[in-house]
């Protein structure tokens, strides 16, 4: 299938208003996706108080946590249906709105099912947000301006989780925890407001009937897999319950599989996956992302654990990495011009994993500096990493095809976070059963080394690609005086 080169501008748009566009909409977007992200984390310290004052255990409450997750999974294989359907424009104001709705209702819950609940709408919300703010972007913005505009929503997407912590035990110790929730109605009213002055009104596509035996397939499987993970990480439920719905999450994606095959149209079209780009950018991503997982897991709990640092001075260490993502705003187009898609790929790939060994060798002795400047530089590399992938999602594929593209990376993404948890925390599990002793640092430079081979692995799927691959986003070819036509997919 070879689809349609994408407009390298949009037609009849003034350049200075382009130009305009180009800057304002992807921060616009990143600050909606920011507090999609981080909230999704804020809750993680303040477990403990939110628990005591709804009448339910910290484990218990765990529950809140996965509702979101599962919530994300079952709802974002419907985005880009819904996006193509109602406009992408619409789609994204109204997941704001529900997102906020469910704060709300997260603030004011005074009980277990009540605040479960409430977490699930947010969710929804937020499944939303994500995969239908990148559509926008990727229609909006020339393929040109792709890696820059990316640059902006990939910084939130790992700023937000690190971020998270720290300010909820900071809001929740000086404050209260309902302001955790609280804080997204200005921010969340302000983005719908401006976004609507902000975004452009797209063309909706013709997307006939909704596939919805293959919605219900695609639903259990991603939902099964991220619950089934979660709850084997996270055990606030007997473990056994996490492998059995892992299976069914697992019997139930193969059977999407066979339905997508023999749909005309289904949920998600899996025949993206025969461009051979596309096919790098997502297999490759979801290998990296379960390493780059896992360490917001396992770096805490071992400043806490082993090192005996408070959570405050846990999140204010991992909130290192933060830095390394914005510095790489400043380089990522310059290194995908000088070397492609392909090298950069590749090498982010092995020094990311390798910046991922290097906390093993950390110990209660370390100085802080020392921790803090590898933190910085993994940031820097992960953010490098996720830009370029993100970008590379797109780069061979046309609008059409842009909002099925995001709906999958999305779904990739929360299936490959979840498992990268699952990993590190099986990792853990097991080393002391083996001891037979206490967790220790021995466990955590198990889990480390472990999870940095994972991310290592992402460089095998960008191997395979040729050179140029992606060439009209990266302008690595222009930059030696050809341009290379985007390759057939299935090549």
């Amino acid at each position: 299938m070879r689809t349609a080169c994408p407009p390298t501008s949009s037609p009849g748009r003034p350049a200075q208003e382009q130009n305009a566009l180009n800057r304002t909409l992807p921060l616009i977007l990143a600050v909606a996706l920011f507090m999609e992200q981080m909230d999704s984390t804020v809750i993680a310290t303040s477990l403990p108080a939110i628990a005591a004052d709804i009448g339910t255990s910290p484990v218990t409450l765990k529950l809140a946590l996965t509702s979101y997750l599962v919530s994300l999974a079952i709802f974002i294989p419907i985005s880009g249906f819904m996006a193509d359907r109602f406009g992408a424009k619409r789609v994204f104001r109204i997941a704001i709105a529900v997102f906020v709705i469910g704060s709300i209702a997260c603030a004011f819950s005074n009980s277990l099912g009540a605040f479960v609940l409430s977490r699930f709408l947010q969710g929804m919300g937020g499944a939303m947000m994500t995969p239908v703010g990148r559509l926008v972007l990727v229609r909006a913005v020339p393929r040109e301006q792709l890696v820059k505009a990316m640059a902006w929503l990939t910084v939130p997407a790992l700023i937000g989780p690190i971020a998270g912590p720290p300010l909820g035990g900071f809001v929740t110790t000086y404050f209260s925890w309902h302001w955790i929730f609280l804080i997204n109605v200005p921010i969340g009213l302000l983005g719908i407001v401006v976004s609507g002055y902000v975004l452009p009104d797209f063309a909706r596509e013709e997307t006939g009937r909704l596939d919805l035996s293959g919605f219900l397939l695609c639903s259990i499987g991603a939902s099964g897999l991220v619950f089934g993970l979660s709850v084997i990480s996270l055990p606030a439920l007997p473990p056994v319950i996490g492998l059995v719905t892992v299976v069914i999450g697992v019997m139930a994606a193969a059977l999407y599989v066979r339905h997508a095959l023999r749909t005309p149209r289904p949920i998600l079209n899996l025949s993206l996956f025969a461009n051979r780009t596309f096919r790098a950018a997502i297999i490759g991503g979801s290998l990296f992302r379960i390493g780059v997982g896992a360490v917001p897991f396992l770096l805490p709990l071992m400043f806490q654990v082993v090192f005996g640092l408070t959570p405050f001075q846990s999140g204010l260490l991992t909130f290192a990495s933060a830095f390394g993502a914005i510095a790489m705003k400043f380089i990522a187009t310059t290194a995908l011009r000088l070397g492609g898609f392909r090298v950069v790929l590749v090498t982010a790939s092995v020094l990311g994993g390798a910046s991922i060994a290097v906390n093993a060798l950390f110990t209660p002795a370390t100085p802080h500096w020392v921790i803090i400047t590898v933190l910085v530089g993994s940031g820097l590399l992960r953010s490098l990493f996720f830009t370029s992938a993100n970008a590379l999602v797109f780069a061979e594929l046309g609008d059409r095809e842009a909002s099925q593209a995001s709906t999958i990376s999305a779904a990739a993404q929360q299936v490959s976070i979840a498992l990268g948890v699952a990993v590190g925390g099986g990792i853990l599990e097991a080393s002391a059963f083996i001891t037979g002793t206490e967790l220790g640092i021995d466990a955590f430079v198990n889990a480390f080394l472990i999870v940095a081979a994972l991310s290592a692995l992402a460089a095998v799927p960008f191997l395979t690609l040729p050179p140029e691959a992606g060439s009209r986003v990266s302008g690595h070819s222009r930059r030696r005086g050809r341009l290379t036509e985007p390759a057939p997919a299935g090549e």
